[in-house]
C-alpha cells in the first residue's frame, strides 16, 4: 500500500514539471491501469523466471548469481508485493493527476508569488490540496492488498512452503482447491477477513481523515 500510494505521488509530482514528452510520460505510467490481473501476473512470471527471466539476467551481468524470485521463501512475498504495486500503479497515477488538475490555479499562483517552488510547493500546497485523493487511495489500497488473490494464484500458488499463502488465498484453497469442501473452514476465514478489512478501514477514517484538508 505504501510504496503504491508514495511511488504514485512521487511521479505524478515529478510529471507536473514542465518538461517534453510530459503527455507520453503521463500515458505510459498509466499504461499499468489498462492490465488485467492475469495478464500482468503472466508478463512478471516471465520476468521472474529463474532460468531466462530478465531480472536475472541483470543480475547475471552485474556478476551475481541467479536469484528464486518466486520458489525461495524470503523472496517470493516480495515478488508478489512487487508485482502488486506496479498493477496499482497505474490507477493510482490517474486519480493524483486528476487531484492535482482540480487544484485552484490561483493558490498555486499565489504560492508562487510568496516565493514556494520545488519541494516547498509541492509540500505546502500541492500534497495538501491531495489529501482526499491520498486518503481514498490509501483506503481502496489496503482493501486490494488484503483481497489479493489473482497474482498469488498465478505466480505461486501460496507456495513455496506457504510464503504467500493469504488469508483470501487459504479461504480458496479450503472450500475449493485439490477437491477440498472445507466450508465450514472457508466461511469463517471469510468472516475474519471482513472482519480485518473493517478494522483497518475504521482505524483509517479515525486517524487519517483528520489530517485530510477538504477544499
Amino acid at each position: 500500500v505504501v510504496p503504491g500510494v508514495l511511488g504514485a505521488l512521487v511521479l505524478v509530482l515529478l510529471l507536473e514539471n514542465r518538461i517534453r514528452g510530459v503527455r507520453l510520460l503521463r500515458s505510459a505510467f498509466a499504461l499499468p491501469f489498462a492490465f488485467s490481473v492475469a495478464s500482468a501476473s503472466v508478463v512478471f512470471a516471465v520476468f521472474y523466471n529463474p532460468a531466462s527471466g530478465v531480472l536475472n539476467g541483470l543480475l547475471s551481468h552485474l556478476g551475481l548469481g541467479p536469484v528464486g524470485w518466486l520458489t525461495e521463501s524470503r523472496y517470493a512475498l516480495f515478488s508478489v508485493a512487487l508485482t502488486t504495486v506496479w498493477m496499482n500503479l497505474g490507477y493510482n497515477v490517474l486519480v493524483l493527476s486528476a487531484g492535482i488538475g482540480s487544484i485552484p490555479g490561483e493558490v498555486v499562483e499565489a504560492a508562487r508569488i510568496d516565493g514556494a517552488s520545488g519541494l516547498r510547493l509541492a509540500r505546502s500546497i500541492t500534497v495538501p490540496m491531495l489529501g482526499p485523493n491520498l486518503f481514498f487511495l490509501t483506503v481502496v489500497s489496503t482493501v486490494h492488498a488484503l483481497q489479493s488473490f489473482g497474482q498469488i494464484h498465478i505466480l505461486t500458488k501460496g507456495g513455496p512452503d506457504g510464503s504467500t499463502r493469504t488469508l483470501v488465498y487459504s479461504v480458496y484453497e479450503k472450500a475449493f482447491a485439490y477437491g477440498s469442501s472445507d466450508f465450514g473452514t472457508a466461511s469463517a476465514q471469510a468472516v475474519v477477513l471482513l472482519l480485518v478489512v473493517l478494522a483497518c478501514t475504521a482505524v483509517q477514517f479515525g486517524v487519517l481523515e483528520r489530517k485530510v484538508h477538504y477544499a
